[in-house]
Parts: C-alpha cells; sequence; structure tokens
C-alpha cells in the first residue's frame, strides 16, 4: 500500500520544482535564524538568494557531526526554545553527543514519514506491531510508535530488553509486523529457539529492521530464521529519525528517500565531488521541510549508491542501496580497505557459520592485523578439532581473494560473542587505545 500517492509518485519535474521551493525557504530561514549556516554562507561569498536552481546547492559547504557537537547542544536550532516539543541525543559513545529539536509540525511530518515506511514496508490499520527499537533519547522507539499510530496500526511498544517476556507476548498478542535492529532480530529467534518457541508459528508478516548496515545474506539468514519478509529502513537523527527512506517489500531492491523532505546527493568520500547516479560514495542529505533542526549538505559518512530508475512498486522517488559501511566505521588494514558488512557477506556464504562475528585489530610493531571471530553452529563445534582448522583456514582464504587482506580466523562457540538489544558491535579496534 502507499500511504501518500500524491508525494511518493510524483513526476520527476513536480518534484523537483517542490524541492526548490522548499530548499529556498529553509536557507532563507537558517541564514536567519543559526549562527553557523550565516557564517557558512558569508565564507563561501554566498547569499541563500544564489541558489537558483538544485544544481546550485553544491555551492554550498558541507555539514558535519563535528560541527553538531561544536554546537552542542542548541546551537544548530532555527526556532526559538519555546517553539521545541521534542529532544532526542545520540550517545555520545564517541564523543560529545549530537542533540537534535522537533516542533510540533516536525513531530507530525516525522509521524507522516514512517507511517508511508510502515506502510511500504507492509504495515497497514489492521497490523499489530511489535516495536523492538529502544525507546528515549535514541529516534528508533518513538519514531516507530508516532508512525504506526499515524497509520492506524496497533503498536505494543516493547523497545529493547526483556527478550523473553517478548516471546510471551509475542505468543500472547500475536503481533504481524517485527520492528527492531537486524541482529536484536536474529537475537530474538535463538531466544524463543531455547524456549521452544517457532517463530513460524507466531503470525509475523513483516519484518523492518534498520539502524545498523546488513548484508543480503543477512536477509536470507533472517527471513529464514524468523519466517517473515525482512526489509531495510534508513534514517538518522540528524536528518530526522528514521523515516527518511525504506525499501518497499514488493521488491526489496533498494531504499526509497522521501525527496519532497530530503534532498539526497553522493558525494566522494575524498574529494567532496558530487558523483552521478549509478555510482558509489558518501550519502549527502539536506532536509527541506524540518523547522527545529534543518541540516544543510549534512554528511552521514553513510556509503551506498544511489538509483533513478522506477520501481515495480510505483514510486516515482530515488533509491538507496542498501549502506554497505561507513566511511567512520571503514577499517584500513595495511593499505586494504575493509567495511564490516564485506566481512559478513564471505562468512554468510559458508555453512557451519552464525550471523554472529566480530572484527578485532591489534597492531604488532608496525603492523596492524585483524582477527576474524565468528560463533559456529552447535554441530560444527563438536567436530573434531583438525576440522575447525580446515574450516578456519578456509574462511581466511575466501576473506583473502574476496578482499585481498590477510585475517586471522577464530571461531567461537555459539553465544560466545555477547547479544546487543541495540546495534550490534561489529569492530573492536584495539589500535585507537
Amino acid at each position: 500500500m502507499i500511504f501518500d500517492i500524491e508525494y511518493e509518485t510524483m513526476p520527476r519535474e513536480a518534484l523537483e520544482a517542490i524541492q526548490l521551493r522548499r530548499l529556498q525557504a529553509t536557507l532563507a530561514r537558517v541564514y536567519a535564524a543559526v549562527p553557523f549556516y550565516r557564517k557558512q554562507f558569508d565564507q563561501a561569498g554566498l547569499k541563500p538568494g544564489d541558489v537558483q536552481s538544485l544544481k546550485d546547492l553544491r555551492k554550498i559547504p558541507f555539514t558535519t557531526k563535528q560541527d553538531l557537537r561544536e554546537n552542542y547542544p542548541f546551537g544548530m536550532f532555527a526556532v526559538p526554545m519555546d517553539n521545541v516539543v521534542r529532544i532526542h541525543a545520540s550517545s555520545g559513545t564517541t564523543g560529545q553527543p549530537t542533540v537534535v529539536g522537533y516542533t510540533a509540525r516536525d513531530v507530525t511530518t516525522w509521524a507522516t514519514l514512517m507511517a508511508r515506511s510502515l506502510s511500504a514496508g507492509g504495515a497497514t490499520r489492521g497490523d499489530i506491531i511489535h516495536n523492538a527499537y529502544g525507546y528515549g533519547l535514541f529516534t528508533g522507539g518513538l519514531g516507530v510508535h508516532y508512525g504506526a499510530e499515524k497509520l492506524g496500526a496497533s503498536v505494543i511498544p516493547v523497545s529493547g530488553g526483556n527478550t523473553k517476556r517478548q516471546i510471551v507476548i509475542m505468543k500472547d498478542f500475536g503481533p504481524t509486523i517485527l520492528t527492531a535492529t537486524p541482529s536484536y532480530a536474529l537475537h530474538l529467534a535463538e531466544v524463543a529457539e531455547e524456549m521452544g518457541v517457532s517463530f513460524r508459528d507466531l503470525r509475523f508478516k513483516y519484518g523492518i529492521f534498520g539502524a545498523e548496515p546488513w548484508s543480503e545474506k543477512m536477509r536470507a539468514e533472517i527471513e529464514r530464521k524468523l519466517g517473515l519478509v525482512a526489509v531495510d529502513i534508513y534514517g538518522l537523527s540528524e536528518v530526522i529519525g528514521p523515516g527518511v527512506a525504506i525499501e518497499c517489500h514488493e521488491a526489496k531492491k533498494g531504499l526509497h528517500i522521501f525527496e519532497d523532505h530530503f534532498i539526497p546527493e553522493i558525494i566522494d568520500p575524498a574529494t567532496g565531488e558530487v558523483l552521478p547516479y549509478g555510482e558509489r560514495g558518501e550519502l549527502v542529505f539536506t532536509s527541506v521541510t524540518k523547522e527545529a533542526f534543518p541540516v544543510i549538505r549534512y554528511r552521514t559518512r553513510d556509503i551506498t549508491t544511489l538509483h533513478a530508475e522506477p520501481c515495480i512498486c510505483g514510486r516515482t522517488l530515488v533509491r538507496m542501496e542498501k549502506v554497505s559501511g561507513r566511511t567512520d566505521d571503514m577499517l584500513i588494514i595495511r593499505g586494504v580497505n575493509v567495511f564490516p558488512s564485506q566481512i559478513e557477506s564471505v562468512l554468510m556464504e559458508m555453512k557451519g557459520l552464525s550471523p554472529h562475528y566480530q572484527l578485532v585489530v591489534d597492531r604488532e610493531g608496525n603492523l596492524d592485523t585483524l582477527t576474524v571471530r565468528v560463533e559456529v553452529d552447535e554441530g560444527v563445534f563438536s567436530d573434531k578439532v583438525k576440522q575447525l582448522q580446515d574450516l578456519e583456514r578456509r574462511i581466511s582464504k575466501n576473506i583473502k581473494e574476496y578482499l585481498g587482506v590477510s585475517a586471522k580466523v577464530k571461531l567461537v562457540e555459539p553465544k560466545a560473542i555477547a547479544r546487543s538489544e541495540g546495534k550490534a558491535v561489529r569492530v573492536i579496534d584495539n589500535r585507537k587505545l
């Protein structure tokens, strides 16, 4: 079902006219209200009126996470605080937290975008949504919650954690849509199995998973274990939260970006040059309807590709491929660029391995080393030592062949890698210590 036929299937020319009008209004507002943006414009020798076409957006400097941190907590807000009705923030685990605000109209916009997203992912008014995204300062839980209510579906605000209780709720309440991080979805399946509950006996039809990169192989594993259709959803707090883009369940080939609210660009992360459709690079967003916290050319650090071909679902919006990694998650091992998702794809090609893994990077002398810890299935773990060693060698060989990097492989017993109730910890980089 398409929630908003007018905007989601709009002809390109009409959509771009709306984008330009909204962009020009947003630039005028941020220039007048946000000292950071006024300084950026002035240093570039620009005025908001200089932007007369969508291509002129390229003249404006980028905004980075560091810029948001330096204006902590409310320096990037474009409205007085008495117009801000909601505040969210990042965890700050990698530095100063970033803080984002919403006006009442922003909250309504966000709910509508999430209603669009849930519809694209297969939800309807009659569905019951088991929402296992975390509630609180993290935008995932409340974003899904308000979207579900806007759609008219029933929502169970279960949040993360208390996993056994969640399985009981799934049995008793009969939810039909699961929303969670993909790694937590797999953890739910594990715990259910321990409790003697098969996900295939539950009522789930669709799962809407996001907040961390996950591969096509991981999708196949989730769909097999949970017996549902899994789609990817994308968002980030700095832009609005979840609901910036989502796959449709009909095609599952790229995430539709809601371009009437967010203008996407792909840039070369090294040079900042804007790349054409079809080329892989860093995703950049400009929000054109946010009131409290608009962002102009915000560098997301997420790596993907944009495609403009029409989709079988009828939406005319540009699609982005699944995020394959982040420029700041990218590991450089002896000169080779390595993303966790690339390692995941190699692991998921091989039988006997679980989707739970961790990359450990160390420095021995002046040399970087990569160790891949991966859980094996129960049956494999009981094999003889020689068979396990053979499996380690084959994994290491495949990683070398696919990625060109040498890695030690350490097979660990099932459930040896700590589970997360939110985003999985894929990388431990001891070089930073």
